[in-house]
């Protein structure tokens, strides 16, 4: 496999996927908050869902903006693929992230202080773990995606 960042045009493409993917975590971040915070549903499956709603988002921009040249697949195709990369790698590895790391994350914080002005350390646990999440997901994301989803594109 060769080194995809060697070509300017892959640079561009991951510039491209990071500012999709930030509009992304916007989605997932405004929709988790909605769902754990003010709706109530726990704090895993508030996650799950919003996930979800950012897929949605971020295959369309992907597909409009970041791989435009990727049409010669038909969209239904694109959407399962896309989808696909994200519920069996990306859903699992976010859920897991979410369940297992959180706890240990907040107990770091409870053990550094447990109050950062307005922010608790429970706070602190699970955002600092959402974000964590978020990053690891974003790169198995770009790379699955770009050799499986976006493969049509030279």
């Amino acid at each position: 496999m060769k080194n995809i960042f060697n070509d300017m045009r892959e640079r561009i493409r991951f510039f491209r996927f990071l500012v999709v993917g930030t509009i992304g975590f916007l989605v997932d971040f405004g929709i988790f908050n909605l769902l754990f915070r003010l709706i109530g549903l726990s704090y895993v499956l508030s996650g799950d869902i919003s996930l979800f709603c950012a897929i949605i988002s971020n295959f369309f921009w992907n597909r409009l903006w970041t791989y435009p040249d990727s049409r010669s697949k038909p969209l239904t195709r694109q959407f399962f693929q896309f989808t696909i990369v994200n519920l069996i790698g990306g859903l699992p590895i976010r859920t897991a992230i979410l369940k297992y790391l959180e706890p240990e994350v907040t107990k770091l914080f409870h053990l550094i202080r447990e109050d950062y002005l307005f922010l608790t350390a429970d706070w602190m646990g699970k955002y600092t773990t959402f974000v964590i999440a978020v990053f690891i997901v974003l790169l198995w994301n770009f790379f699955v995606n770009r050799y499986w989803t976006y493969n049509d594109v030279q």
